[in-house]
Formats: C-alpha cells, sequence, structure tokens
C-alpha cells in the first residue's frame, strides 16, 4: 500500500504515473475509510484527489505554498503531508480536524473555513514573498462555487495587475453546494464547451493568463498543465475540469447532497445516524411555502446553503421565482433583500450563523438605517449547533444585537418560533433577525403570543420572589431547571422570565422586579461580552440588585464536547443554584 508509506510530498514524487493513479485509489479508499465512520465533506474531497497529487508531485510544498479556499477539499492534501493517519485509522480520527490548520502541519498556511477567501490571502502570500526577496510558488486553490463570493472576485481583480508568480487553480465541477447561481456560470460554461478557447474569458478580462485543463481527474495531464505553470513569473488562473464525487456512483448523481454527509452505508449510501422527529430547518420551510402559495409578494433569499434554511431542491421547485439563491454572496443576499422590501416585498433571508458576519455593514447601512422591514433567520447560532472553530454561531448576539432598529428575537419552542416568524414576515416596522433553535424541536410550555408588534415586552413565565431567571433563546429551558433546582434547595419560588429579545430591555419589568427581587439570574446562548446579560447588568447598575450573567467566556472554541465546555463555564443547574445560594 502507497498512502501508508506516504509522509510528505517527497514520497509521492518518487512515484511513476501508474503507482499515482493507484495511490488515487487508495486515497479515495481512505476517503470511504473515515467519512463512513465520522462523515465530513464528501463530494468535493473525491473530485480533488488527482488534482491534489499532481500538485504535489510538480510542487514542493511547504516552500511553495497551497492555499484551499474554505478547506472543503483538503482531504486528500492532508493524506500527502503527514495525516494520513487522520484517514487509515479510526482511533485517530479525531486528531485530523475537517479544514486546513498551520497547527496540524506546517503544509497548511492558514485556518480556513469559509468560502472565497484563498486568492485574497494568495496575493499576500505573494506580496509578503516579494517584498523579502524568495522565489517559492504561491498557489490559491478555489472552487467554482466559491467564484461568485465577492471577496474572490476581488481578490482576482488585485491579481490581475500583480506582475509576479501567483497561480490559481479553479477546480469547476460544476456545482456549489446546491446548483450555482450567477451570471458568471454562463461564462465558465462556454469556456469549458470551447476547450478554454471562448472569445469571452472572465480570468483575461480581469487581467490574468489563463489555461483551461478539460481533463481535471487525470493525474497526467495535471502534471504536464502543472508543470507548464511553475516558476511563472506572472499571474495565471489553471481552470481544471472535475468530477464532483468521483468515485461513488451516489456522490455524482445527487451532488447537492453528498456536498456534506453524515456516517453512512457504503453499499446502500443510507446514513448510519439518523434523526427522528420534526427539524426546525423543514418547518421552516413548510411555513414559507404556505405564505408563498397565498402572497406572490412574498420572496425567500439565500445564499448556497438552501436546505439548511428549509429549502431542499423539492421545495425550490415548488417556490419557484419567489426562491432566488445569489451564490456564495452575503452581501448581495441581504442588500437585495432591502431593495425587495423597499419595494413592497416581503424579504426573508435564510443562512448559517457562521456567514453572518459577513454581512455586518449590510445589516447596518442598507437594513437597518434604511429601517427596511426584512426578516432573517439563522441556523446554527448555538452551542449546540456548529463546533469547528470556523464555523461557530455563539458570536451573533454581541455582534449583531446592538445595532440600533434591529430587533434580535430568540424563541424557546415550536410554537414561539413559527409564531415570530409569521410575524415577522407580515409586519412592515422593523429589520427583525430571528435565530432558529439549535437545542431541539420542543414544544410549549407557557401560552405563545402571536403578535409582537410591542418590541422588548418580556414574557413572565413564572411569578416568584427574590431571585429571578432571564433565560433567553436557547437556554430558557436551562433557566427552568435551575429554578426548579434553587426552589428543591432552598424553598424560594424563583419567578422565571423569557426575554425573547436580545436587543433591548423590557425597562418597565426591569423596575418591577425591583420591588421584591434581590438578585437576577441571566442565562444566554452565546458569549457574555456586549451580549444580553451584560445589558440588564448595566441596567441593574446603580441599584443594590445582584446580577448573575451566565453565557459563554469570549474565545474561540474548537471541536468542543458540549456537556464539557457548559460545564466549564458554570452553566449547569447544580452550578448556577450552587452560586446563587450562596
Amino acid at each position: 500500500m502507497y498512502l501508508e508509506k506516504i509522509n510528505g510530498p517527497v514520497d509521492v514524487k518518487k512515484l511513476n504515473v501508474a503507482e499515482l493513479k493507484t495511490l488515487a485509489g487508495e486515497m479515495r479508499e481512505g476517503l470511504f475509510n473515515r467519512l463512513t465512520v465520522h462523515g465530513g465533506h464528501f463530494g468535493p474531497n473525491f473530485g480533488m484527489v488527482e488534482a491534489t497529487i499532481a500538485l504535489h508531485y510538480v510542487f514542493n510544498s511547504p516552500k511553495d505554498k497551497f492555499v484551499f479556499d474554505v478547506s472543503h477539499q483538503t482531504y486528500p492534501h492532508k493524506m500527502l503531508t503527514g495525516r494520513a493517519y487522520g484517514y487509515l485509522y479510526p482511533e485517530r480520527f479525531n486528531e485530523v480536524s475537517g479544514y486546513s490548520d498551520p497547527e496540524e502541519s506546517e503544509h497548511d498556511h492558514f485556518i480556513i473555513g469559509h468560502t472565497s477567501t484563498s486568492i485574497s490571502l494568495a496575493t499576500g502570500l505573494a506580496k509578503g514573498r516579494d517584498v523579502n526577496g524568495r522565489n517559492e510558488n504561491i498557489v490559491a486553490i478555489i472552487g467554482d462555487g466559491s467564484l461568485s463570493g465577492g471577496e474572490a472576485l476581488e481578490g482576482l481583480d488585485t491579481a490581475g495587475e500583480m506582475n509576479t508568480n501567483l497561480i490559481i487553480v479553479v477546480n469547476d465541477n460544476e456545482q456549489s453546494i446546491a446548483e450555482v447561481h450567477g451570471g458568471l456560470y454562463k461564462n465558465l460554461d462556454e469556456l469549458r464547451a470551447t476547450n478554454g478557447k471562448a472569445s469571452t474569458n472572465l480570468f483575461k478580462a480581469m487581467g490574468l493568463d489563463y489555461m483551461y485543463v478539460e481533463e481535471g481527474n487525470d493525474i497526467e495531464k495535471l502534471i504536464e498543465a502543472f508543470s507548464k505553470v511553475k516558476d511563472i513569473d506572472h499571474p495565471i488562473v489553471v481552470h481544471i475540469h472535475t468530477q464532483k464525487g468521483m468515485g461513488y456512483a451516489p456522490a455524482v448523481a445527487d451532488r447537492e447532497s453528498w456536498h456534506w454527509c453524515m456516517p453512512f452505508n457504503r453499499e446502500t449510501g443510507e446514513p448510519t445516524i439518523t434523526f427522528e422527529g420534526e427539524d426546525y430547518s423543514e418547518l421552516t420551510g413548510d411555513l414559507i411555502l404556505d405564505k408563498m402559495e397565498k402572497d406572490k409578494s412574498v420572496v425567500f433569499v439565500t445564499a448556497a446553503v438552501p436546505a439548511n434554511v428549509g429549502f431542499p431542491k423539492a421545495n425550490r421547485e415548488k417556490a419557484g421565482s419567489q426562491y432566488i439563491d445569489v451564490g456564495i454572496a452575503e452581501e448581495q443576499g441581504i442588500a437585495m433583500c432591502s431593495g425587495i422590501a423597499k419595494n413592497g416585498g416581503k424579504a426573508i433571508f435564510g443562512t448559517n450563523a457562521t456567514f453572518i458576519q459577513r454581512v455586518y455593514d449590510q445589516i447596518s447601512h442598507d437594513v437597518c438605517i434604511n429601517k427596511s422591514p426584512v426578516t432573517i433567520i439563522l441556523n446554527y447560532t448555538s452551542v449546540f449547533g456548529l463546533n469547528d472553530v470556523t464555523h461557530l454561531g455563539i458570536y451573533t448576539i454581541s455582534m449583531l444585537s446592538n445595532i440600533p432598529e434591529f430587533v434580535y428575537m430568540c424563541p424557546t419552542n415550536k410554537e414561539e418560533y413559527l409564531a415570530m416568524l409569521d410575524w415577522s414576515i407580515e409586519q412592515k416596522e422593523h429589520p427583525v433577525l430571528i435565530s432558529m433553535p439549535g437545542n431541539g424541536v420542543i414544544p410549549a410550555s407557557y401560552p405563545v403570543d402571536k403578535n409582537y408588534d410591542e418590541i422588548n415586552k418580556y414574557q413572565v413565565c413564572e411569578n416568584g420572589s427574590e431571585i429571578a431567571i432571564l433565560a433567553l433563546g436557547d437556554f430558557f429551558q436551562l433557566g427552568q431547571e435551575t429554578a426548579k433546582e434553587i426552589e428543591a434547595k432552598s424553598g424560594k419560588k424563583v419567578t422565571l422570565i423569557n426575554p425573547r429579545y436580545a436587543s433591548g430591555l423590557d425597562e418597565k419589568l426591569l423596575e418591577e422586579l425591583k420591588a421584591n427581587h434581590k438578585t437576577i439570574i441571566t442565562l444566554e446562548d452565546g458569549i457574555l461580552d456586549g451580549g444580553f446579560g451584560q445589558r440588564v447588568a448595566s441596567f441593574y447598575g446603580s441599584s443594590d440588585i445582584k446580577v448573575f450573567n451566565y453565557g459563554l467566556k469570549k474565545e474561540f472554541y474548537d471541536r468542543y464536547d458540549v456537556t464539557e465546555l457548559l460545564k466549564a463555564n458554570k452553566l449547569t443547574k447544580e452550578q448556577i443554584a450552587e452560586d446563587v445560594l450562596k
């Protein structure tokens, strides 16, 4: 077996073409070995095996520097840079992350988990090389789906006037996460159809040299192409046409579903871990589709992650022109929604929380300053959501809840989520963000309002005295458990409050609590700095009320265990009760 003996790129260079092809097969077996058990990004990696072998055969990593866009296609790269153990041996799977990481290997130069960044990062590496008088190759690898992101186009634009070595490998598999969207893909179609000879060429228009390789999964053709551009003295795009999911028929047939996978049975393609019961994404899609059917002014916009926010392929087909995918261009999506809302439409934007940080300016400037009644739905805002360091949503409250005019809503159960979403779509006064609960579809245990026109009005769920718990969003259930724990240990009835709004205070209620309460507890599913709890603590700053804020410390967490992280941040009912009752 060749793969077991690959300790670095120097070992790849020792193999002949026939052996490299055998290596490619072994690498796919390694991918199967890990992904059937661990899950992860399937299609992008299966499609990049041959290209990665060719890159390491021709170039000299880590002197020559590879920057992989979004890291979805880095598994083969990791196998060839001394980390094959993370794909061969189950007991070592967790030692290798799903993204590039300099702490793992000198062959990785950035921690990368968001898309459209590789070209911009590579332009910086090239400039850093030049000012220090070195001559290594700088290679950016980017997928065609990632080209729709604004930063990718900005990177191309800058690269086009850099008179120095910079190689941009465009991995064109005719697919983003879902299908590709945007006018630039018409040109990619032309370039593929003409073997790279179309008169219109996006890359040449940007001032870049250009080479096309139709056989993007042919190791010999790729070695030939990369050898031609190695040590080049100007920027060039090497456009390779690959097959996403190559080597596994189900992944080739259904590229969207196999972009990322849960652990699965290789023979059947069926996941081995299944989740029963309701799902917030499905509930979201059902509600919006119902509204679309009744009201043609309802428009749903997403940025390349439709299935995560309620719009798998079947729902997209039902929605027709009322559904828009702007590609990986969140800025465009938010600004477009502001325009839709300003011109009489009911605009909804849905994405994962980790990608919303890119549109702070559009939310603040294009939406909130203009008071456009846009509804934003965010998935994975919770500590219970994605846990890779590049994909955390726990910073969302502190990042966005302080924007003026923005109404940030944190539902605590199924009925409340649907009621808030329904209200937000129909109201015409406020930009609204609704955080999709991350701790499971939980039924309501208290009455749920249908109207939220009275902004920042909290819901008192249980009346008590001395101690009040303000439990926001996904931590409301923790608040319920904590109230019972305190009552059991002290005999004191605790006031339990559902704040509902992360962005404002119910000052009337908070003032009333002063009359018969001495202690306030705040719970929030996010970092404490700049968050909900500190806002409450500031309100009580000049009073005798003692405030305990519970949330997460401001850190970058990576691949954490939820139970351990909650305990480390004193976010268990026992720890909170012990603190308060001291």
